[in-house]
């Protein structure tokens, strides 16, 4: 044999195999999904709550059901909206904090086309759901997305976003719940108002715990770095706030012991948070922050009660 000749029994080299389109499809729809965090429904629990505490005082206890399906649908879709155009703002910023840098974004799985186009997408289809309301509940959900649009770029200078948080989305939802239901805001609107801003203060405050020590280094404005040191003292006296508006809101309506028994067992909730807190560690402050789930669910439950057995 030649010593210049190619041997003939070496393997030829192989084109790799595309995937089926259907597994492709499938990739792309679960990045979607975790972009709008369908896989994490933490956050979207956190705005149902107050939404469903106005929804049943606004409704005497029996709230219409068209505006409650409208209602919870349109949390749904607004809070993945808000998390996509969130990331699409930070997405050269998360890359560099741990909690955050395989989100889609970040780790440029996605695009930021895609992202836009999926929040125009999921945008549009919570504004038709919310056409079917009163013109009133319309006027105030195109504020609402204006100020929702607006948090991820205001945090870059406003020192406490997370009370811009509560006051664009957290609570936006309660003053919409009124508008639908009673076409107007009464004193006790803006009561439950003030208590699911300040409760949305809360809570993505212990959020910011977990992600503090990263977003110094990157100069990421939060309220947990704001409050440095008093972290702890400033979350029991936002909880305290929270509950005694609360409070104010059962003295208005004259609720009795199954609502006032929902807000001890959020008390005793808050009690609990600022035990896991206590030494800071992050991942500690993240189940704080995810305890407060059953805070919105007790104190839901408490008024339910209230309706069901006192009225």
């Amino acid at each position: 044999m030649n010593s210049t000749t190619a041997p003939t029994d070496l393997p030829l080299p192989t084109k790799r195999k595309e995937a089926p389109l259907y597994r492709r499809l499938a990739r792309r729809v679960g990045e979607y999904a975790r972009l709008a965090r369908f896989d994490r429904p933490i956050g979207t629990w956190l705005l149902l709550w107050p939404a469903l505490w106005a929804l049943w005082v606004a409704g005497g206890g029996r709230p219409d059901q068209k505006i409650l399906i409208i209602f919870a649908l349109g949390v749904v879709l607004m809070r993945a909206a808000g998390c996509i155009i969130n990331d699409f703002a930070d997405r050269d910023i998360d890359p560099h904090v741990k909690r955050t840098r395989e989100r889609p974004l970040a780790a440029r799985r996605v695009s930021p086309i895609e992202a836009l186009v999926l929040f125009a997408v999921l945008g549009a289809a919570a504004l038709w759901l919310v056409s079917h309301l009163n013109p009133f509940t319309v006027k105030l959900a195109l504020i609402g997305a204006v100020l929702t649009v607006s948090y991820p770029f205001v945090k870059r200078f406003f020192p406490l976003p997370q009370l811009y948080l509560g006051i664009s989305f957290g609570g936006w939802s309660v003053l919409m719940a009124f508008a639908a239901q009673r076409d107007s805001l009464p004193r006790i609107a803006w009561v439950l108002y003030i208590a699911a801003v300040v409760w949305a203060a809360v809570y993505d405050t212990i959020y910011a715990m977990v992600d503090r020590e990263d977003d110094l280094t990157i100069g990421v404005k939060s309220s947990a770095i704001l409050f440095a040191d008093m972290d702890r003292v400033l979350i029991g006296a936002l909880q305290a706030m929270m509950l005694l508006a609360l409070v104010l809101a059962g003295r208005d309506m004259n609720f009795g012991a199954w609502y006032y028994a929902g807000l001890a067992a959020g008390g005793l909730l808050f009690l609990y948070q600022q035990w896991l807190i206590r030494t800071r560690e992050p991942a500690a402050c993240l189940r704080a922050f995810l305890n407060n789930n059953y805070v919105g669910m007790a104190i839901f439950i408490g008024l339910l009660l209230q309706y069901v057995y006192a009225h």
